[in-house]
């Protein structure tokens, strides 16, 4: 096992909470991925394109031996699927993530559908199941604007946070 001149840090969530704004805020100082972009820009990491979604279906194997051995933040909802020291997992009230996805142009029943799997804590769960509650940490952002939340965020890469999954809960809207 290699030693990293710096952690590998996932930051994930629903789609709508916040993490390509607030990983944007901290470029910066950490080498940022935002993965969605490569998946793009890449045919070789995508299998085929969810007409109904109108979205790339990644292929989360090309897309790791495409990271390879990567260091700093990954930007994406899927970031929680690669190997990571820390995973940060943005939480946002899902009636605002349903109302950030409309006014960025989503589909009624995309935005629905993400909204629902933020209610059911998707993202946070399979963070938890892949790295262990210890290496995961919560930031809700219903209310925060995107410096606090790149702050919090910073944090948690800092070490200066507490591991703190299972603080937000969502249910109230199902």
């Amino acid at each position: 096992m290699s030693e990293r001149t710096a952690p590998r840090v996932a930051v994930t969530g629903t789609p709508g909470t916040g993490k390509s704004t607030a990983t944007a805020l901290i470029a910066d100082e950490y080498d940022v991925i935002h993965l969605n972009e490569r998946i793009r820009s890449d045919d070789d990491l995508w299998t085929e394109r969810d007409a109904e979604r109108d979205t790339l279906v990644a292929d989360l194997d090309a897309v790791a031996d495409a990271l390879g051995d990567w260091t700093g933040v990954l930007d994406s909802h899927l970031a929680h699927h690669f190997d990571a020291d820390r995973v940060v997992v943005l939480r946002c009230h899902p009636a605002t993530v349903e109302e950030r996805l409309l006014d960025r142009g989503e589909s009624p029943s995309t935005a629905t559908e993400n909204a629902e799997s933020e209610a059911l804590d998707v993202i946070l769960s399979e963070a938890v199941s892949t790295h262990g509650i210890e290496r995961v940490y919560e930031i809700d952002t219903t209310d925060r604007d995107p410096g606090t939340v790149a702050d919090a965020i910073r944090a948690a890469i800092d070490g200066e946070r507490e591991p703190s999954a299972g603080t937000v809960d969502f249910t109230d809207y199902l």
